[in-house]
């Protein structure tokens, strides 16, 4: 088979919780050679990852190796250091003040291997009066005003149902480390990378942050309806809601007519862009009497055949049902030596010369390849056994 395309990187991974994690994910479902040092324990629990062989670790932390290291105690910083030099890539999530403190950090680092490529994900950044803050998603989405712009008008606000400050961070500090890499290859010389949960969640809000910046207006919660494009949201059928986008003057005639309500399209209220966003309370009510009155399945197939971008909304079970998410193989198989045959969300990224492996390699359990690593290292048995007994390892 064809290696991998970060197959020849060898990858520190200091990271813990999500926002770390994610980012060496990309990384090590790559092919990068990736090591997870984890602070000597029993293994049961990651802080905020839930158990070890539970769903959500799993689903984190595969295709690495795992070896334990108390990076407090002089020996094992050593034995960091010597991994260290021989490293592509460091990746931490640590408070932002934490790394310094236990002396592994990017300047620390560089002296004894300048082409190191650092990457940082703190709650609130590197430097700033709240850079040693802990932070958390839904502090960033909070924060990050996300949630003011969530949910229904006049219910509160509301936090999305997925960590999505810590993804984003995660993919955009996986991006800054590719970045860094490419120009390592010009320069032969390596950088500190580094983003936020907070700037993560903010880029993420996007045209409502430029609304903003650029028009003065503060985005206000506008439900399932979309927040300029109308009509686009939720809509009622006969066995239960789907999703409907028709704005845009072709794509709202050519919806009235597949839908069977062509008297809307000239309707006084909604004859235009501007009528239909002053009018969309009574303009989707309209929409919903028609709707209500055939299935879903009725309504998407009429809509997609109109070009009507709509379709269903579906629990997880029911997505991963669907022919479509089928096909393109998202759900990846694992063969785990205590858990058996599950399987976990694969990459979403297709590159035509390196097809995805057909299976994935399993979370390891706490430190099963701390022997191999230190065995890699020059340490013999004795050693080892010494280390182990310091609780270095």
């Amino acid at each position: 088979m064809t290696a991998l395309p970060l197959s020849h990187l060898f990858v520190l991974d200091l990271t813990a919780h999500r926002a770390g994690p994610t980012a060496v994910r990309q990384l090590a479902d790559w092919g990068a050679h990736v090591i997870k040092i984890e602070p000597p324990s029993d293994g049961k629990n990651d802080s905020m990852g839930g158990a070890r062989h539970g769903f959500d670790f799993q689903n984190l932390h595969r295709n690495k190796k795992s070896m334990t290291l108390n990076l407090k105690s002089p020996e094992g910083h050593a034995i960091f250091m010597k991994l260290a030099a021989k490293a592509d890539v460091i990746v931490e999530n640590y408070r932002s003040d934490v790394k310094h403190r236990l002396k592994v950090d990017y300047d620390t680092v560089a002296k004894i291997n300048p082409r190191i490529v650092y990457g940082s994900i703190a709650g609130f950044g590197q430097s700033g009066p709240d850079a040693a803050r802990p932070g958390v998603d839904q502090i960033a989405q909070g924060m990050g005003g996300l949630m003011s712009i969530t949910g229904e008008p006049g219910r509160g606000p509301m936090r999305v149902g997925i960590p999505i400050a810590d993804l984003t961070s995660g993919l955009l500090l996986a991006q800054a480390i590719m970045l860094a890499l490419f120009n390592r290859e010009r320069t032969g010389k390596g950088q500190w990378v580094h983003t936020s949960l907070i700037e993560a969640q903010i880029f993420m809000l996007d045209f409502q942050a430029s609304r903003w910046l650029m028009k003065g207006e503060v985005a206000k919660q506008a439900g399932n309806d979309h927040p300029t494009s109308i009509p686009t949201g939720v809509f009622p059928t006969s066995d239960g809601y789907i999703n409907i986008a028709a704005a845009g003057d072709k794509m709202w005639k050519r919806f009235a007519e597949a839908l069977g309500a062509a008297a809307l399209i000239d309707h006084p209220e909604h004859a235009t862009p501007a009528l239909r966003s002053q009018n969309r309370k009574a303009l989707n009510e309209r929409i919903g009497e028609v709707t209500k009155t055939n299935t879903g399945e009725h309504w998407i197939a009429a809509l997609n055949k109109a070009g009507v971008p709509c379709g269903p909304i579906n629990t997880i079970d029911r997505t991963f049902a669907e022919p479509q998410v089928q096909h393109l193989g998202i759900a990846r198989p694992v063969s785990h030596p205590a858990l058996g045959d599950i399987k976990v969300v694969g990459q979403p990224i297709n590159l035509s010369d390196f097809p995805q492996p057909k299976a994935l390699q399993p979370t390891p359990d706490l430190g099963q390849h701390t022997g191999e690593v230190l065995a890699e290292l020059g340490y013999d048995e004795k050693a080892v056994a010494i280390l182990r007994a310091g609780r270095v390892i």
